[in-house]
């Protein structure tokens, strides 16, 4: 066996690994149940995205493809953020609404 033959396998074997992956992610994101479980179900989607077209990149050999992971890569950082800064917002938007509530305001 050569070692391109051990690559090919290794490729094929990673990339099944990451669609069962992304069938149990998409179960998450569509089950909830709630909206932090969703951002992170879209957070780990971006991750599996930079592993498919790593393993792709590897297994066709070209190199591009890691350019185009490294741009999903700092897109999937970037809408965490954003999604997180709005749950805490709306978290404290609540909090603000609760206390306004027990001091009768």
């Amino acid at each position: 066996m050569s070692g391109e033959d051990v690559l090919l396998h290794a490729t094929t074997a990673a990339l099944g690994i990451l669609t069962l992956a992304l069938l149990l992610t998409i179960i998450r994101l569509v089950r909830g149940p709630t909206l932090p479980d969703r951002i992170l179900a879209l957070d780990l989607i971006a991750t599996l995205a930079i592993g498919f077209i790593a393993a792709i990149a590897i297994r066709t050999g070209f190199m591009l493809y890691l350019d185009i992971a490294i741009a999903i890569g700092l897109l999937g950082f970037l809408s965490t953020i954003a999604l997180a800064r709005f749950v805490l917002k709306k978290a404290g938007t609540r909090h603000a609404d609760a206390a306004s509530e027990e001091t009768g305001s």
